[in-house]
């Protein structure tokens, strides 16, 4: 009865639940008035017929004919009468029997149902929550970081402003909150005071009316905002967002990182303290057809290796790895280690050939400006010959027409090219143009977009060698900012990790715990008293208190849980 009485006070309160119930009262009304007028002219054509009763009987004569049950113990004798019995019968049958029915159903019941079914969805956040993040909308990224979220046991909360929306996030186990993305109230009841982080990430326009919403009642809050096109960035900040991520630009940039070009040298890909995170292409290097261990990358240079790229996929180092043509290695060191790789590897030529990119949106777009800044020659395919105007300032030559036709593909230079970047902004058409190039040139470098994660097996499985997801980019950016680290994208699902020493391993050495070896994690720095140490050896022990640094992918840290943290 508790639930029933909360439900109807809910839907008291409710706008529809006012008009529903004005048409409902009205109709009542009418047939109240019907009822009574019925009974009226019941008495006028009895005494005409000589027969009298009360008012009572008029009214119950009236509601048995008009509901069909016809009792029979009271009847016309006249024409008129029976005339008048059938009026009645069926007018009742038409508005008791199939005008009421209806009228409760639609303006009453049906709405009950929906309104208990809205009700579902939280309003406000439960009662102490603090710490947690809210989501302005449950677009790609956004999905993508819940399920980082979800990992690492961090609240979180979905806005939405359409209950259908709300609804369907609800029955996906999504916590979700439904109200108004531009009023106060929805945050309010969200305890935004106490929240975390927000992430604002609707359009560049509604963006801008969200973040000045939630400066009115939360000055403090960190905003983290997501920009379409590069221009609003600085409309974003000066509304009072701290972080305006244009990911888009920084997939652009990223791919266009990913590339063989010009000669062979480091790519910096990530930071950590003193640290940089690179790539290092094998291909047309002496370290081709070498094993991880005979490199000596280690003791020449200094750096370690952590990750090895193989057509798409990045593998843990166990040291007996043979690498080739297309390996790009990963590995960190300082900034003075890797210029000397660099110009111990400088005068190993690369292909010449321009870069093709396929898709000159705004990752196209970006990509093409960030090779063109480095010197790199460009040739781009595109449909828009709007498209194709405005990357042509920074392109070696552009050719507008469809990706898949052979003649277009061989014009641009797929047949010599060095690398391939797929830019379209659809994730089949990608896979498709990846299957295709491979064939079409067995030793190119594809590198690719997606939008959705969920692609990026199929793409490997096509043939991409390197796949970033535009949902990977984005929730990596917002968890490292939530976090205070630096953004670091080794690849889709690698991350960095930072976890307190287990007990398991205190006093160990790193040779002795046999982390690489059991979990394909690499450590990379030890952080004691807020200092980190990243000149590491195998000799190097793992003090009490201290956190580890650690860099893979979450099945590799599950293992890291399960063998050392969860030893009981």
């Amino acid at each position: 009865m508790k639930f029933v009485g909360g439900q109807m006070a809910h839907y008291m309160r409710d706008r529809d639940f006012k008009r529903n119930y004005k048409i409902l009262f009205k109709y009542l009304i009418f047939l109240g008035f019907v009822i009574g007028i019925y009974s009226i002219l019941f008495h006028f054509i009895m005494e005409f017929e000589g027969q009298h009763h009360s008012w009572v009987t008029g009214f119950y004569w009236t509601l048995t004919v008009m509901s069909t049950l016809g009792f029979g113990d009271i009847t016309f004798a006249s024409d008129l009468g029976r005339i008048f019995s059938i009026v009645v019968l069926l007018s009742g049958i038409f508005m008791l029997m199939i005008v009421l029915p209806f009228a409760f159903i639609r303006h009453f019941y049906i709405p009950l149902l929906e309104s208990r079914k809205n009700n579902k969805v939280l309003r406000e956040v439960p009662a102490g929550t603090k710490d947690h993040i809210l989501i302005c909308s449950y677009d790609v990224i956004a999905r993508d970081l819940t399920e980082r979220l979800k990992q690492e046991d961090i609240p979180f909360y979905v806005i939405e402003n359409r209950m259908e929306n709300a609804l369907k996030n609800h029955d996906d186990q999504v916590p979700v909150l439904f109200g108004e993305l531009d009023n106060e109230e929805t945050y309010i009841l969200a305890n935004i005071k106490d929240a975390k982080l927000v992430l604002v990430n609707r359009d560049d326009f509604l963006n801008t009316k969200i973040i000045l919403t939630i400066r009115e009642i939360a000055p403090e809050i960190p905003i983290v905002a997501i920009a379409t096109n590069i221009e609003s960035v600085d409309v974003q900040q000066l509304s009072g967002a701290n972080h305006v991520l244009p990911v888009k630009k920084w997939l652009g940039e990223q791919l266009a990182n990913r590339v063989n070009t010009q000669h062979a040298e480091s790519h910096a890909i990530g930071q950590y303290e003193d640290l940089l995170i690179a790539e290092l292409p094998v291909h047309n290097t002496p370290l081709a057809s070498q094993r991880i261990r005979e490199t000596g990358l280690r003791q020449k240079f200094g750096v370690s290796i952590v990750g090895i790229w193989e057509r798409g996929r990045l593998q843990p180092i166990k040291g007996d790895e043979i690498l080739t043509y297309d390996s790009v290695l990963v590995i960190i060191g300082n900034k003075e280690q890797l210029h000397k790789i660099d110009e111990l590897f400088n005068d190993y030529s690369i292909n010449p050939n321009p870069v093709l990119i396929i898709g000159a949106g705004k990752v196209g777009l970006s990509a093409a400006k960030a090779l063109h800044k480095n010197g790199v020659l460009v040739n781009v395919v595109d449909k828009d010959p709007e498209v194709c105007k405005k990357v042509r300032p920074y392109c070696h030559q552009v050719f507008s027409g469809d990706a898949s036709d052979y003649q277009i593909l061989k014009r641009a230079g797929i047949l010599e090219a060095p690398s391939v970047l797929l830019s379209t902004h659809d994730d089949t058409t990608n896979i498709y143009l990846a299957s295709y190039c491979r064939r079409l040139n067995n030793d190119v470098r594809i590198v690719s977009r997606i939008s959705e994660a969920r692609n990026v097996d199929i793409m490997q499985k096509a043939g991409a060698d390197f796949v970033l997801s535009y949902s990977t980019l984005g929730s990596e950016a917002v968890l490292s900012i939530s976090k205070g680290q630096e953004l670091t994208v080794l690849g889709e699902g690698f991350t960095l990790f930072i976890i307190p020493i287990p007990k398991s391993l205190e006093g160990l050495t790193l040779s002795q715990s046999k982390i690489g070896t059991k979990t394909g994690l690499s450590v990379i720095a030890i952080k004691e008293n807020s200092e980190a140490k990243t000149l590491l050896s195998a000799s190097t022990v793992l003090p009490h208190g201290a956190e580890i640094v650690m860099l893979g992918n979450i099945e590799m840290k599950h293992k890291f849980n399960k063998i050392y943290v969860n030893t009981n």
